[in-house]
């Protein structure tokens, strides 16, 4: 993100744990949770958060005055529950005697589901003795909108009110500067021996051999009373509704080895996770934490990396964004007529203006992806009543694209930002440093930023195919202007000397011969000629890009090269599997199940999880990658990078029109001999598939077929 909205690593909490494994994170719709590795809320990022606004900052659990000691804790491998085992401290005497540490279990045991947070504590006396246990929990509500959390400074804000309190429960509340009274409710499943509006304290008396159960609820608005009977409920029906979402689409298993299946299955559960089910269909948010909301170029993306095994996501993302396309100009919201939306929230700032974020338009890529991803969903699925439907839209974007994309009238989509408060950079770099000359100077705007354009191509030519499809008289004129962006890229971005591809061009139509990983986007979209898009494979393939995690954003060696930073030398799981997908179109499928080797191994270390991006050192044997600090964990396009690998390793394509599902020169990964591809649906056909190392060469064997469709090899 542009450093004004940027995650301030001050605002954050790291006194626990290191970077990534203190993201204890749950989702369920516009509700998530997140907290560290007992389970406990103590502000920076922690909390739960409603509609971008975290409706409790504190919950800090102790036992006799002191914090439990972990023994271990995690997220289920479905993402339904936190669970945290911990024992007790030495507890002070009760009654005349004081227990030794370690005789106690406690067990806190956390989900999500519709739109609270439900929590069970659960405590087995294992002493010799009967004990008095005192057990206290600490808790608050800031109402802090998500962009405050992230660090932004607010000059004014609302007025919080006292918590009031009934015994069991306690209510608290603020009045927002933009008239809204939010609330928000902590209820108990038993009465505290002592309750105020920020703690409550227990005394329970524990047999030996005993155990007893508290159960704690926290949602927007009023609480019911928690117990047994409603969490048990309520934790089935969660289960439930992630195991629906994990089973949309195909299967893939791998070897017997659980190893790499785990990660498979971790990989579905995220996107699982971070999808939520629309009106308009199933939508893959962003990231938790900071990103847990939809986002117009994440969602496309992030479709369209699972468009081959799950291709309801596509269908979502491009009806909701279709809903969303502006009709009218705005500076500070960077819209125009046709434009597709970059991001929407609903907390406090966005309504008030404070941040231009409630429905922000500043995406200068995500337009002609949506065009992009619809010519590729209809050929995945032949469902054309759907792009007849969103035709209007299709052919809004693409007025966008020619009227106000091209803003120089050069051919090139480009962009520069409407007011002070809007995103600098506007692609998928778009921190505010991402962008430069060799020299590192920032461009002059107008900026046409090289991957964008790739995108442009897409779009026209999807236009064209559909348009061919439709009987649209504009086919042949779309056709032509998708071989006109071509011919402009070839022309103006092309550095020979450097065999490759510059980062952008300026507002005064000077290269911005920066040495990024963009390039690799521009080879996803099969813009490049043979010739060259082997020089640029070559080159990021080279030790300049690969880190021996997986490429990097920024090569070696650039001016404003940093390992650390966010978009100038980092890894993004996502970026690498563009990269990966986009040689695989120019038939290098070694290449891909190489960097698919390498992202295996970093999600190894990153227990199977992989973040939305890490650090770009150089792998050093028997060292782990190193996590950047804030990331997003889970991040959608990052979980579905293996899928997107995976297809383009195995040189899988699909097409429902045809019928036809073909498979050009698959290659496994090295370590991975098999793997199997199961219901995968193609027009009205059904079809598993086998792949198998043989030797040298990978061999598929179509197993169960059912109705029309055909499975082609090509060497």
């Amino acid at each position: 993100m542009d450093d004004a909205y940027n995650v301030q690593t001050t605002a954050l909490d790291t006194s626990e744990a290191d970077g990534l494994e203190r993201l204890m994170a749950l989702k369920d719709g516009d509700t998530f949770a997140v907290a560290d590795g007992w389970g406990d809320m103590k502000g920076g990022a922690d909390g739960l958060f409603e509609q971008d606004t975290r409706i409790l900052s504190r919950l800090v659990l102790t036992v006799g005055l002191a914090r439990p000691s972990r023994l271990s804790s995690g997220v289920s491998q479905d993402n339904v529950y936190f669970t945290c085992h911990s024992t007790n401290r030495p507890l002070p005497p009760m009654g005349g005697r004081s227990a030794p540490a370690g005789v106690l279990h406690i067990e806190r045991r956390r989900f999500i589901r519709d739109r609270r947070m439900f929590e069970r504590v659960r405590i087995v006396n294992h002493g010799v003795e009967d004990m008095l246990l005192p057990l206290a929990i600490d808790f608050a509500a800031d109402f802090a909108d998500i962009f405050q959390v992230r660090g932004t400074l607010r000059e004014k804000r609302g007025t919080t009110e006292t918590p009031t309190h009934d015994g069991r429960r306690v209510t608290f509340a603020y009045a927002g500067l933009d008239g809204v009274r939010r609330t928000s409710c902590l209820a108990f499943s038993e009465p505290p021996a002592r309750l105020t509006g920020a703690r409550a304290e227990f005394m329970f008396s524990l047999p030996r051999g005993r155990r007893s159960d508290l159960y704690i609820e926290c949602g927007p608005d009023r609480c019911e009373q928690p117990d047994e009977a409603r969490y048990r409920f309520h934790a089935v029906a969660a289960r439930l509704a992630m195991r629906t979402r994990r089973r949309r689409g195909a299967s893939l298993r791998g070897p017997r080895s659980p190893r790499f299946n785990d990660w498979l299955d971790q990989s579905r559960a995220d996107v699982a996770l971070l999808t939520t089910d629309l009106p308009t269909g199933p939508y893959p948010y962003a990231g938790v934490p900071w990103f847990s909301t939809p986002f117009g170029r994440d969602g496309i993306i992030t479709a369209w990396q699972m468009l081959w095994l799950d291709p309801s996501l596509a269908k979502g993302v491009l009806t909701y964004l279709a809903m969303r396309q502006a009709t009218e100009f705005s500076a500070f919201q960077d819209s125009a007529p046709g434009k597709i939306m970059h991001e929407t929230r609903g907390g406090e700032m966005s309504a008030l203006g404070e941040v231009p974020f409630g429905l922000y338009y500043g995406g200068v890529d995500t337009t002609c992806l949506f065009v992009a991803l619809a010519g590729a969903y209809a050929r995945r699925t032949g469902d054309f009543a759907l792009i007849r439907q969103l035709w209007p839209n299709l052919i809004a974007a693409v007025g966008w694209m020619k009227d106000h994309g091209d803003i120089q009238g050069d051919g090139l989509i480009s962009y520069q930002r409407g007011a002070e408060t809007g995103l600098s950079n506007q692609g998928w770099k778009d921190s505010e440093d991402s962008i430069f000359h060799t020299d590192g100077r920032f461009p002059k705007g107008p900026v046409a930023l090289l991957e964008v354009q790739g995108y442009a191509y897409a779009a026209w030519q999807a236009m064209a195919d559909l348009g061919a499809a439709l009987g649209d008289p504009g086919a042949l004129g779309w056709a032509a202007q998708a071989e006109r962006v071509r011919a402009l890229v070839e022309d103006r971005f092309w550095m020979e000397e450097e065999g490759f591809y510059a980062i952008a061009v300026d507002g005064d139509g000077e290269q911005c011969r920066s040495i990024g990983s963009n390039a690799g986007h521009l080879l996803f979209t099969g813009l490049p000629s043979p010739e060259r898009a082997k020089r640029v494979t070559k080159r990021l393939l080279g030790a300049e890009f690969r880190s021996g995690w997986g490429v990097r954003t920024l090569a070696t060696g650039q001016a404003r090269f940093n390992p650390m930073s966010y978009h100038n030398g980092s890894v993004w799981p996502h970026d690498t599997a563009m990269a990966a997908a986009g040689m695989a179109r120019y038939g290098e499928r070694r290449a891909v199940a190489l960097l698919l080797g390498e992202i295996y191994a970093s999600a190894t270390h990153f227990h199977l999880r992989l973040p939305e991006l890490f650090c770009g050192f150089e792998r050093q044997t028997g060292e782990p990658p190193i996590a950047y600090p804030v990331a997003c964990l889970p991040q959608a396009w990052a979980a579905g990078s293996v899928f997107l690998m995976l297809q383009s390793a195995l040189g899988i394509s699909l097409d429902a029109v045809a019928g036809t599902v073909e498979i050009d020169d698959p290659v496994l990964p090295a370590g991975i001999d098999r793997l199997n591809v199961t219901n995968l649906q193609v027009g009205d056909g059904v079809v598993d598939l086998a792949f198998q190392q043989m030797g040298q060469h990978t061999v598929v064997i179509p197993q169960r077929r059912e109705g029309p469709v055909s499975v082609r090899t090509v060497r």
